[in-house]
């Protein structure tokens, strides 16, 4: 049986018009599906209300205590939730969840590198596909915001692509996996502003390639390695690719 593990970023679920589109392009999609999002520009507008610096390095959140707080909000709470009722008035039977309940997907915190303390950002180590079929077989929809757990009691800010790419490798053992990563570009493009430069396919060699060209670079480029890794691990396909997915 064939499952869509769809992964959108904030820029996405915190428009309202493009928002609404997904609800009605994901309610659509026939077949058990998974939705994994992000929301990030939320998590910095709510910290700015807060009187909160935002950090980032290369694209990745600094998260102390304090921010950590405000991603568990933003993320596990008001995006989160925000998407399930959504998709419930829409007639999707959705479960809104973080890696943390039922233990589906866990990971370990980040040590620090090159001088960089991330704090508690997660980089995950696996994720239970069992459970998650369980789940599908029930008819619920998992809802997944970008939050894991140790399994020590620390919750870990968590890139969403990463775990999108492990919860599509752990469910393609038990269904045949399309993983979608949904967002407002065409796709990899060589000039991101010039949607007829669309490349259609990228192999290994092509990557490495396009990255040397410097074709695919800043949050791209660790976009096509997960769906180059989530292939390996035996998804059947990944597309990279515009919010309307139906």
């Amino acid at each position: 049986m064939g499952l869509t593990v769809l992964k959108v970023g904030g820029a996405v679920v915190e428009n309202a018009e493009s928002l609404a589109r997904l609800i009605a392009d994901f309610a659509a999609m026939e077949g058990p599906k998974v939705l994994v999002h992000g929301g990030g520009r939320s998590a910095t507008a709510m910290a700015e209300r807060l009187g909160m610096e935002t950090r980032m390095v290369e694209g990745r959140r600094i998260t102390d205590e304090d921010m950590l707080g405000v991603v568990t909000m933003v993320y596990g709470g008001l995006v989160n939730k925000r998407i399930v009722a959504l998709l419930q008035a829409a007639g999707v039977n959705a479960l809104g969840l973080t890696g943390a309940d039922m233990d589906i997907i866990r990971s370990h915190r980040r040590p620090p590198k090159g001088g960089i303390d991330y704090g508690w950002v997660g980089d995950v180590d696996r994720a239970d596909g069992q459970r998650l079929a369980r789940l599908l077989g029930e008819g619920i929809v998992p809802v997944i915001a970008p939050l894991t757990h140790d399994g020590q009691g620390h919750l870990l800010n968590t890139n969403a692509d990463t775990m999108a790419q492990t919860v599509a490798c752990a469910l393609a053992r038990h269904y045949e996996v399309s993983l979608r990563y949904a967002f407002e570009k065409r796709g990899v493009m060589r000039n991101p502003d010039d949607p007829e430069t669309l490349i259609p396919n990228i192999t290994e060699v092509d990557f490495r390639r396009l990255c040397e060209e410097g074709v695919i670079q800043g949050g791209m480029k660790p976009k096509v390695e997960n769906a180059l890794e989530a292939i390996r691990q035996g998804v059947a396909e990944v597309r990279i690719g515009e919010t309307r997915i139906a």
